[in-house]
Order: structure tokens, then sequence, then C-alpha cells
């Protein structure tokens, strides 16, 4: 029996393949690419078109300005897909990147990281037909409450948030648990050389050696920017460990 694949995979359907893998070709995400610590694969959307002028779009039912992408055309995409990943033993859900979406957090990038990959459908000109997202379960996420010009950009962070976690990509894996959102709280002020810099100095604390303040000097700044900028993560952080 042929062993299964367990690397870590990003499948990416797009109608610009070009796109990849992009800044996700640099850096830590690069080194782990080249390395094999995961994978990366585009899918042209455009060639699952259905005619010589390679159509992904159309006007919308009920008017209204710009262009839908095709239901045929992208389901044809996302089958293929689907099919593919199945029968080399990877098995996820297809995530569909829209400002409508869920918002994305550390708590979903973590399950994502820690499955077999994810499935990435870029939208692009006024978004998709709802029969595709309806037919395929496409579980909807969104970075934020602004709009793009097309999901690639969006497909470039949540892949990076993902990566970024898997075993063999961050030197120091004690890091990642002092950043942002890991307890529900933003992370505290961080400084380096030199000491003094234009009048302004290191807190005295960090430069003590006494490491039990300088946790909980850490602890009370990442509470109290959390306090103060987050007051939603506050609250939930406060409900959670009230």
């Amino acid at each position: 029996m042929a062993k299964l694949d367990t690397t870590w995979k990003a499948k990416v359907l797009t109608l610009f393949p070009d796109m990849f893998p992009g800044p996700l070709g640099l850096s830590l995400a690069g080194q782990g690419l080249k390395d094999g610590v995961w994978d990366l694969e585009t899918v042209d959307i455009r060639d699952f078109a259905r005619d010589k002028h390679r159509s992904v779009d159309d006007a919308p039912f009920g008017g209204g300005p710009g262009m839908v992408m095709r239901p045929d055309v992208v389901s044809d995409a996302l089958d293929a897909s689907k099919a593919e990943e199945k029968a080399s033993g990877k098995d996820f859900a297809p995530i569909y990147l829209t400002p409508r979406g869920r918002p994305l957090d550390q708590a979903r990038v973590r399950e994502l990281a820690n499955g077999p990959g994810v499935m990435v459908l870029c939208g692009r000109f006024e978004g998709l037909d709802q029969r595709v997202l309806d037919a395929h379960a496409l579980e909807e996420v969104s970075l934020g409450d602004f709009v793009l010009s097309g999901g690639e950009t969006a497909a470039f962070a949540l892949i990076d948030a993902c990566v970024r976690l898997l075993d063999g990509i961050v030197g120091h894996a004690e890091s990642l648990t002092e950043e942002s959102f890991e307890e529900g709280l933003l992370e505290y002020p961080q400084y380096t050389r030199p000491q003094e810099w234009k009048g302004r100095k290191v807190p005295d604390v960090l430069v003590s050696g006494h490491h039990e303040k300088v946790r909980a000097w850490r602890r009370q700044q990442a509470e109290a920017i959390t306090r103060e900028r987050r007051p939603d993560l506050w609250a939930r952080h406060a409900a959670d460990n009230g």
C-alpha cells in the first residue's frame, strides 16, 4: 500500500496562478516551501471554462454593476480539486475568501494548521454565484471589514498564518506562545538595542535580569493594551478567565 503524503498542503483555485507563490516564496514560508515542510499548488479556474474565450463570469441576474463568477466553471474546478486531494489521502473543506465571511482568528488558523491543509478559492469580480457556495458548503472567511481586488491577497495572509505554525518553520517555537491572540490578548511591547535611542530608554524592568518581574510586566502590558485597543477581545478574555 502506498504511503499517504502527510505534508501540509495549500491548494489555491485562482484566475491568476502566476501571482503564486509571491510572498509565500520568501522568508520563513519560502524556506519551508523549499525544504518540503509544506506544499503549494495552484489551479487555474479558466482551465475549466466551457468556451473558446475561456469565460469564467457573466452578468448578474436581476441587474446591477459588475460580473459574477459562473457556477458551472467554478464547481468543475472544485470537483476536480477535491477528487485529486481525496485520492492522495487528503480531505479538507474548501474556503472561500469574502468580506461577508466569518472573521479569521488565531483559533481557526490553528485548527487549519493542525489539519492536512487548506483549499482556498479566490473570488474576483462581484463575487461568486451563491449556488456554488451552497452546493459545496464552502466555508466563507473574511480578513476584515474591507474589500480587496480579489481573494489572492487574502489567500497569502491565510496561508502564511497557517504555515508559520507548522513544525520546522519558526526557529524558536516558544515564541509562538507569546504572540498576539495566543492567550486572547494582544502582544506586549518589544525592545532591542540600543538601550537608549533619541532620548527614549528601554523600561528598566527589561534590563533588570529578573525574569519573574519581566513576565509580570509583559502580562500587565498585554492586558492594558488589549483593554484599550480591543475591548471586544478583553471582554472575551475576562469571561474565559473569570
